[in-house]
């Protein structure tokens, strides 16, 4: 735990002193401002952030991959990530480390949208449920372990940040492509598993309010095996 603890918070710290993490951070937040501005907050609009968690999670696939690119192919560019592995820190402490920092990075970066919990409290009549906007809170922050998850992955295979942005977008890109066909448009012996894949659905019922276990586990399994598949990555380096 003390290692685990030892690399999250200097994984976090990291992200911090870098140009790119406030950078992440200042876009989100205004992405998602006007998103609130434009589509939430405006007279006779029903008080609710539905349309807001519709769109805050998608906003990840390009923020996801800028956040988790850099996890392990900046450590193996310039030649730490051996150091690392050489020091009594054990390889699933590196992997479990690395990704909490990410996640904590990426609490951090929701935060400033409470902001519009608050807001949205203040000027609308009735009050906003507050059961629906923790659902989409816990959505968004599934979603985005998931994405992170997956770019640790892309990040584990390469040195190139840029090579492992990429990967990551386009693995991203592709499962937002699954979700919104539903899995229709291809074969029939296809269109089952996809539908298995999809997103979107799943995000619709968290913005409804629905905390559905199945979608819980579907979001969690994904971010395990996608750090399983970083933990083998980066042991497989032992064996070249």
């Amino acid at each position: 735990m003390k290692t685990f603890l030892a690399v999250m918070g200097r994984e976090l710290s990291s992200l911090f002193r870098l140009p790119v993490g406030w950078i992440v951070i200042a876009l989100y937040a205004f992405l998602t401002g006007v998103i609130f501005a434009t589509q939430i907050l405006r007279p006779g609009e029903a008080a609710t952030m539905r349309q807001f968690f519709g769109v805050a999670g998608w906003l990840l696939i390009p923020v996801a991959p800028a956040i988790s690119m850099r996890l392990f192919a900046d450590e193996a560019r310039s030649g730490t990530l051996e150091t690392l592995m050489t020091s009594p820190v054990t390889d699933l402490a590196v992997v479990l480390g690395k990704f909490g920092g990410a996640a904590a990075f990426l609490i951090a970066m929701l935060a400033p949208t409470l902001v519009h919990v608050g807001l949205l409290a203040a000027f609308s009549e009735p009050r906003p449920d507050l059961g629906p906007i923790v659902a989409g809170y816990l959505s968004v922050l599934l979603l985005g372990m998931m994405f992170l998850a997956a770019g640790a992955f892309f990040s584990s295979l390469t040195s190139n940040q840029t090579l492992a942005f990429l990967a990551s977008l386009f693995f991203l890109l592709f499962l937002l492509m699954v979700s919104l066909l539903g899995g229709y448009e291809a074969p029939v012996w296809l269109q089952g598993p996809l539908r298995t894949l999809a997103i979107a659905p799943r995000l619709t019922d968290f913005a409804k309010g629905v905390i559905d276990v199945s979608h819980v586990v579907f979001f969690l399994t994904l971010t395990g095996w996608f750090l399983v598949l970083t933990y083998l990555s980066l042991g497989s380096r032992r064996w070249r």
